[in-house]
């Protein structure tokens, strides 16, 4: 997590960020390498400020950065916040997955059971 922003705040702004389709398109657009406000902006049907306000929300939640480049600056996607969020839901996934495999046990057991019953009632 970043290192002057709670954990918890830094998840909330990240997940905040990736609320909204345009900004996990731009995410996307920048996983495959850095890129202008100009270049972010073309694949969208909306002003460059709109584009602006989304990155300066995924700039808040520090999924990307801004770099110098000339009269340039690029914007690059940054990893870490996206493997905090990873990490925190991979703990639910893996209690989820507990529950499945405790339900699953238990509608097996149940199918035993009814199989047993079946079979003596026709003794």
């Amino acid at each position: 997590m970043a290192m002057d922003m709670p954990a918890s705040d830094a998840l909330d702004a990240t997940f905040l960020a990736l609320a909204h389709p345009t900004r996990r398109a731009i995410l996307a657009r920048l996983a495959r390498g850095e890129a202008s406000v100009t270049e972010l902006a073309a694949p969208f049907a909306m002003s460059q400020p709109a584009i602006s306000k989304h990155l300066k929300v995924l700039e808040r939640a520090r999924l990307i950065s801004v770099g110098q480049d000339a009269q340039r600056r690029p914007r690059r996607i940054e990893a870490q916040p996206l493997a905090d969020a990873s990490a925190w839901l991979e703990r639910y996934r893996a209690m989820c997955e507990t529950n499945f495999e405790r339900l699953d046990s238990l509608l097996h057991e149940l199918q035993r059971s009814r199989r047993r019953a079946v079979k003596r009632k026709r003794r």
